[in-house]
Formats: C-alpha cells, sequence, structure tokens
C-alpha cells in the first residue's frame, strides 16, 4: 500500500505550474498557455528506495494575493513546490512572500522546493547564479532548474521533495 501525500504548487500567473505539472504527469508540454482557475488536481505514483509514494499534486491558481488559498486549497498539504520564472526577476522576488504566508498556513516544518523554471529560454534567464545561492545558502531553500518544455530538472524536482515527504 502506497503512502498518500497531497503537495502543492505555488507561484504567481505565469511560471509554468501547471506545465510542470503536465511534464511531471503526462510527459507532455503544450505552448498553448492556459490559465488555471482555482485547483486543478492531478496524481502520479512513485516508486522510491523506501517504498511507493502517491502524489496528489494540487495545481493553485495563480494569483498575486494568495491570501485566500490558505484556508481550504492548503489544508492537509504534506510539501509544496513554490514556483518562479526564470526569464522573470520578479516572479523570484516575490517568493520570499509566498513562502511566509505558505508556511504561516500550513506550518513551519512542512518541506519545500524551489522551481527555477523556463530554464531553455537562456537567452532571457535573468536569475543569476549569486540570485539562486542566495535562496539556497542564505535561505536554505532547495532550488532546482527546470524546463517543463525539455523536462530539464522535472522529475529532479519532484523526486527531491518525494524523498523528504516519505515518512513525514
Amino acid at each position: 500500500m502506497a503512502l498518500i501525500k497531497k503537495i502543492c504548487l505555488i507561484g504567481v500567473p505565469g511560471v509554468g505550474k501547471t506545465s510542470l505539472v503536465r511534464r511531471f504527469v503526462h510527459s507532455i508540454f503544450s505552448d498553448r498557455y492556459l490559465t488555471t482557475v482555482g485547483v486543478c488536481i492531478e496524481k502520479k505514483q512513485l516508486r522510491l528506495a523506501a517504498g511507493e509514494l502517491s502524489l496528489v499534486i494540487w495545481d493553485l491558481a495563480g494569483d498575486d494575493d494568495m491570501q485566500r488559498l490558505h484556508g481550504s486549497y492548503l489544508r492537509g498539504t504534506a510539501g509544496y513546490l513554490l514556483v518562479a520564472d526564470g526569464t522573470r526577476l520578479e516572479s523570484l522576488g516575490q517568493l520570499a512572500d509566498l513562502q511566509r504566508r505558505v508556511a504561516a498556513a500550513v506550518g513551519p516544518a512542512v518541506p519545500f522546493s524551489v522551481a527555477l523554471n523556463k530554464s531553455d529560454l537562456t537567452e532571457q534567464w535573468q536569475v543569476s547564479e549569486a540570485d539562486q545561492r542566495e535562496l539556497e545558502v542564505a535561505r536554505g531553500w532547495p532550488c532546482v532548474r527546470t524546463s517543463a518544455k525539455s523536462g530539464d530538472g522535472v522529475e529532479d524536482l519532484f523526486a527531491s521533495l518525494a524523498g523528504r515527504l516519505f515518512g513525514s
């Protein structure tokens, strides 16, 4: 019997949350932009060294005011992914506030990781190595550069969080 864990993807609009979920769960990517209204829920079974884990993935609508999401959508969250668009530095700047709000709703011990998405767009990339190091070292936030388009880093992102959820 697999453990079942709920994870949420959180970020401002247009950072690629839905594309990351579609790449991870269905191994597909579409250039067509789809706005998530409310929440979209997907499920994926993983086999880890420690056993089987069933992830229930909640793709939350991007919202500049995450206040309304705290009560209902975040309840029961075992872990979460903060998603920023590496081609929009301002989306990275919004992560600290999002993380603070989510941690207040789910508790500070709930594990999370940061996805620096759209790494395939190298010529448009705005997040520096120093920006990433600041998150990883100064804040202690695990970061993974991802590309929902190419698939780079997507499995690593989810597997890393899943490994930290096992047994929690």
